[in-house]
């Protein structure tokens, strides 16, 4: 079934780090060999093996309108024959950044880079910039990007490997780092009663990195309300969240208002973008305005650009998000009733286009609440949904995403797979 995978995994094995370029790839969550992707279209992705999926990971969230979408491979192919990159400013950095401006209230203005990781460091050094601060809080869990202050306590792929941190990290890299309970805000006053100089706290509105975590009752507005008058900033991360629950972010539907908001993922339409944004008198900070440095030769891309402005000019005509709603009711529905039917604890939590089963009988609103789950369960799970034509990620810690490609068909070849792969998490627990 996966014979050319294993075949390329071999060969990968050679000259690539674990045959991959992203370590949650390898699969060493779920067990067995990764599978090697050659074409998707739509709501479906195809394997090497011409295995076909319905696709629940979209490249961690940017393919929301699906894969190849007419509209936005005509806005890509067209740019394409004009240059690939320039070094200099065009037309459509400004169009892109107009879109996105608009649909964050409090951001005047935006800095458009090459990753999430990127987006967030340089919101960080903004935060710090503006503060005259150095001290950040971040909520163990929650996964910001792979620089090295942000990475401990960090969530899904450190989780997946069961490390704590990172190695090559120097002790004075995260000296500035202070970590908060997500859902806790004693934990966060804390860290203010022993620290004058904390520039930020920087949250996921809905954690996805540890699966996907709501914040419960007022918590972000309370976060919010609390720094701001400590003098320090809210800095949101968006990167997955953003245009996935909302034309805009989560934090307009959680209503709280970010003092920096970190993008990327949907908004380059699965090109590599990041943007940071924030109201004119802290943007004012950054270079060329200001004093705080940050460049990239391929900020702002032509190719990306294009792919950005017809996908989310595109999702704003579709409106999909009561659809997504509908359809991640829907799928918690399957799951929790399958679980029920064959004796399997399992926790839904969903929110948006993003859900995600834990295989755990307490709720999960915190990291060391979902690191109470099964991950051998899930990969039991993991790997029958895969047999069943339904492609997941492939760790316990990340959030399944919906695409407005989604189909009927789809979704009742998702319940008949969720249902055979709850059957085969029972079956293997009783023989184990």
């Amino acid at each position: 079934m996966f014979k050319k995978s294993q075949q390329l995994y071999n060969k990968g094995l050679v000259n690539l780090v674990g045959a991959v370029n992203s370590p949650v790839r390898a699969f060493a969550s779920v067990g067995g060999n990764p599978l090697f992707i050659k074409k998707a279209k739509g709501s479906t992705i195809t394997d090497v093996d011409n295995n076909t999926y319905v696709d629940l990971v979209l490249s961690y969230g940017p393919m929301i309108l699906g894969h190849r979408h007419k509209k936005v491979q005509k806005a890509i192919t067209k740019a394409l024959k004009k240059g690939y990159s320039f070094g200099a400013s065009t037309k459509n950095e400004i169009k892109l950044a107009k879109i996105v401006c608009d649909a964050f209230p409090g951001m005047d203005k935006v800095r458009f880079v090459n990753s999430g990781t990127e987006a967030v460091l340089s919101g960080i050094r903004l935060a710090r910039a503006y503060t005259g601060k150095d001290k950040i809080i971040k909520f163990a869990g929650c996964y910001h990007g792979h620089q090295d202050a942000l990475l401990v306590a960090a969530g899904s792929g450190l989780a997946t490997l069961s490390l704590p941190g990172s190695k090559g990290v120097p002790e004075g890299a995260v000296k500035n780092t202070l970590i908060a309970n997500y859902n806790d805000l004693e934990s966060v006053k804390a860290h203010f009663d022993n620290h004058n100089d904390i520039a930020a706290v920087i949250i996921e509105p809905v954690a996805g990195n540890m699966g996907v975590v709501t914040p419960q009752d007022n918590f972000l507005k309370e976060l919010k309300a609390y720094i701001n008058s400590r003098g320090a900033l809210l800095i949101v991360d968006e990167v997955m969240t953003g245009f996935r629950s909302k034309f805009g972010g989560a934090q307009e539907v959680l209503g709280v208002e970010a003092d920096i908001t970190c993008l990327g993922k949907v908004i380059g339409g699965g090109f590599p973008v990041g943007a940071y944004g924030a109201r004119n008198e802290i943007m004012q900070m950054v270079a060329p305005l200001g004093g705080m440095y940050q460049a990239g030769t391929l900020s702002g891309n032509p190719i990306a650009m294009a792919a950005g402005i017809s996908t989310l000019t595109e999702l704003k005509q579709q409106n999909p998000y009561q659809k997504f709603n509908e359809i991640a009711q829907i799928f918690e529905g399957f799951l929790l009733e399958s679980a029920k039917k064959y004796g399997v604890d399992i926790t839904v939590n969903r929110f948006g286009s993003m859900l995600n089963p834990f295989f755990t009988n307490k709720k999960v609103t915190n990291f060391k609440e979902a690191q109470t789950s099964d991950t051998k369960k899930y990969a039991t799970f993991f790997w029958e949904m895969i047999k069943n034509g339904v492609f997941l990620p492939p760790s316990q810690f990340e959030a399944w995403f919906l695409s407005s490609a989604l189909t009927q068909k789809d979704i009742e070849k998702v319940a008949k797979a969720i249902d055979k792969s709850m059957e085969k998490v029972a079956k293997v627990a009783v023989e184990s």
